[in-house]
């Protein structure tokens, strides 16, 4: 009887609890918003939800069902239903950090320092091998793969030309060119084209030197033959003036022009920096030495093939002319016989 007392209790107990905990799940769902399910209706039985008969109990299952950002999905593979909860962040974080696509294996330092050990030795056998042609073969493509590499190299040092109006120089007379010769030999001002050729900064000084005076000698030294005459042609381009003179000793006079204005930006942009001609200058003179050894080689190794064929000639000749007076002296020999 006890026990049957303290039950009916309870019971009234929740009875009576049962309006505050359905008002307090009402103020969740507010803060939750109309757009969440609510948690009774993970397995309510709707319109496209599949049933499933399992243990003679009838179960009503959603395939996946997301509560906010959380994915909730019911498996029953296997006769055992399981429940999986899942953060389509979290799973977006998985798929990015699945690893790369298995490529080239990463050598170690001591792999690679092997294999370096192994081309030196590759290469000295080579360079000590008693075949003169093996030699020869070997300096030839270690030449030809340096002369790639600096055309590679001096392809970043072209510099592209801007879509400039074409320099139209002002027309002098005699008696003009013949004066601003004079003047121009007079004064001592002048612009030096090193090794670096023509940059930014010859144009540059040009510019100032034209701020005083009418005319400015340009110096072209080191200078090959016939260099100077495209220096000329670059300079008139860039700095806009008239080459009044070319001198034998590799001097340019250049005029300003009458109607001459300094420009606001006396460097052309399409031209390079003192650094980088300097760089394009060293490639170009390794480039030149490197062409030169090249044509060296291989006319080293077409001198060695011809020695060679001429060697295997004369050892043919040989073998010929020996063979001949084999005949000869066995033919004395029988004739001696029969005599006999």
């Amino acid at each position: 009887m006890a026990s049957l007392a303290l039950r009916l209790v309870r019971r009234r107990s929740l009875r009576s609890a049962a309006p505050a905990l359905g008002s307090l799940s009402d103020c969740l769902m507010r803060l939750r918003g109309p757009r969440s399910p609510r948690p009774g209706a993970l397995f309510a039985p709707s319109c496209g939800v599949a049933e499933a008969v399992m243990d003679g109990r009838r179960w009503c299952l959603h395939q996946s069902v997301r509560h906010g950002s959380t994915t909730v999905t019911l498996n029953t593979d296997g006769g055992f239903a399981r429940f999986s909860v899942a953060d389509a962040g979290t799973k977006q974080k998985a798929d990015r950090r699945q690893p790369p696509a298995k490529g080239k294996k990463k050598m170690s330092r001591k792999a690679k320092v092997n294999q370096l050990k192994w081309y030196r030795l590759k290469a000295k056998k080579k360079m000590k091998s008693p075949n003169p042609e093996v030699r020869i073969r070997y300096k030839l493509e270690k030449a030809k793969r340096k002369e790639e590499w600096l055309i590679e190299k001096l392809r970043k040092y072209e510099v592209l030309r801007s879509l400039e109006p074409v320099h139209d120089p002002e027309i002098l007379t005699e008696e003009e060119k013949f004066y601003l010769k004079r003047t121009g030999e007079k004064k001592k001002n002048y612009v030096p084209v090193g090794r670096r050729g023509v940059f930014g900064g010859v144009v540059l000084n040009m510019h100032l030197h034209w701020k005083k005076h009418e005319t400015v000698k340009v110096i072209c030294k080191p200078c090959r033959p016939g260099q100077v005459y495209d220096y000329a042609e670059e300079l008139a381009r860039l700095s806009k003036g008239t080459a009044i003179d070319i001198k034998p000793n590799n001097t340019i006079i250049f005029y300003r022009g009458k109607n001459y204005v300094q420009p606001k930006v006396m460097s052309p942009p399409d031209t390079l920096s003192k650094q980088k001609a300097l760089e394009k200058y060293r490639y170009e003179q390794s480039l030149e030495h490197t062409s030169q050894f090249i044509e060296k080689l291989e006319k080293e190794l077409e001198d060695y093939q011809k020695h060679v064929a001429l060697f295997k000639n004369r050892e043919g000749t040989s073998e010929k002319i020996s063979s001949a007076d084999i005949t000869v002296d066995d033919l004395t020999t029988r004739s001696d016989t029969e005599s006999e």
